[in-house]
């Protein structure tokens, strides 16, 4: 598996320097009352990806407290309908005859 995971970073290591080498032209930024900023291509697409993946990120967390709330309350009902099905359950027969 650690073999696996080092080819993988090393392919996705060969397709970001290549990527940012054939993209290196300049893009002028213009935003309201910002200067003109220039970058590179590359460079704008690696920080929208990175914003991408910090608000994807951002929601899997959200998501993830929601879910393990629900479970919290979904565990306690449990509990709670098992305690009440002991308090209501009939305690067991014990037949004098067999007992002798």
């Amino acid at each position: 598996m650690k073999t696996i995971y080092l080819i993988l970073t090393i392919i996705f290591a060969f397709f970001i320097v290549t990527f940012s080498q054939f993209n290196s032209e300049v893009v002028k930024i213009k935003y309201y009352f910002i200067d003109d900023i220039n970058v590179p291509v590359y460079m704008l697409i690696f920080v929208a990806l990175l914003a991408g993946v910090i608000i994807a990120g951002f929601f899997g967390v959200v998501e993830r407290f929601r879910l393990n709330r629900t479970i919290s309350r979904l565990n306690r009902t449990i509990r709670d309908l098992k305690k009440e099905l002991r308090a209501n359950e009939q305690p067991p027969v014990v037949d004098q005859a067999q007992k002798n």
